[in-house]
């Protein structure tokens, strides 16, 4: 029952609250997502091309899936357009561009003449690449690396493992299927490759690499001689440059761990400052034994 309103009483009456209005954005802060979104259609394209048997088209979106996925960050970062919802569509185009494209790829093309096992490769393939990409979220609010792992990795990232799962496609497609269209080796090469992915092996990142001003001449004319390549010979020059890569993870590996080493003994001479003295005194004539 309501109370009667007493003589010299106001009735307040609240207003309905408002939802903030969404502001509008730039194209600015648009530009990287869609620049996402190209690159996850690219990868979509792969798997249809796959189904409709067209291999070398389906190789190709992929390529230029990476190429994409490597243009949307560095825009971001250049416009200051970073965004958590950017990164989260990023890592989903990744998975679906990276991981079950190429999948895909090398079990419509020949690892289902095997069945089941061919299916399971194709399978830890995609999983390994969502493994990866999830470990990489999780990490977003990690504090920095150190300073020395900064130009390194953690596993093979996902674009350059699917351009290594595609290289038995890439050799079939410049010598013939008489080698390389085995299913059995691509199983072999396929499951590598994810084993790579979730790997704790420090490879090299070009992310932060700066370049002195008198190397930037000679870069820009070896990148405009691969482009030619890339043009004239594709897949001989994505085989060569997945083989070089390859070949480059011994190096990073030793890389990091000198790196690694240099930083310790810092360390460690910072907390003792004295343990150089100590040393050399040790090392006296007359306290020897």
């Amino acid at each position: 029952m309501k109370r009667p309103l007493r003589s010299g009483m106001r009735l307040r009456v609240r207003a309905p609250r408002q939802r903030p209005a969404i502001s509008s954005l730039s194209f600015n802060k648009i530009l990287p997502n869609l620049i996402t979104l190209l690159a996850l259609c690219a990868g979509m394209t792969a798997i249809r091309y796959g189904l409709d048997g067209k291999f070398e088209a389906g190789v190709a979106a992929i390529m230029v899936a990476g190429a994409l996925d490597g243009l949307d960050g560095r825009v971001a970062r250049l416009l200051k357009a970073s965004s958590s919802f950017g990164a989260e569509l990023d890592s989903l185009s990744d998975f679906v561009c990276f991981g079950v494209a190429p999948a895909l790829l090398l079990f419509i093309w020949t690892m289902q003449s095997i069945g089941a096992i061919g299916w399971a490769a194709a399978l830890l393939l995609g999983v390994c690449a969502a493994l990866r990409l999830a470990r990489f979220n999780t990490q977003l609010g990690i504090p920095d690396p150190p300073p020395y792992a900064y130009n390194f990795f953690t596993g093979v990232p996902a674009p350059a493992a699917a351009a290594l799962a595609v290289l038995p496609m890439c050799a079939a497609f410049v010598f013939g299927d008489t080698v390389f269209r085995s299913p059995w080796l691509c199983v072999v090469t396929t499951v590598l490759t994810a084993g790579l992915m979730v790997s704790r092996i420090p490879t090299f990142s070009g992310k932060k690499l700066r370049v002195p001003p008198e190397y930037l001449a000679p870069l820009l004319i070896g990148a405009a001689v691969l482009t030619a390549f890339l043009l004239a010979t594709p897949f001989a020059t994505l085989l060569v440059m997945g083989l070089v890569y390859l070949a480059s993870i011994p190096f990073s590996i030793r890389s990091y761990r000198k790196l690694e080493k240099a930083a310790e003994e810092l360390r460690a001479s910072r907390a003792m400052p004295d343990a150089p003295l100590l040393r050399a005194v040790e090392t006296l004539p007359g306290l020897e034994e």
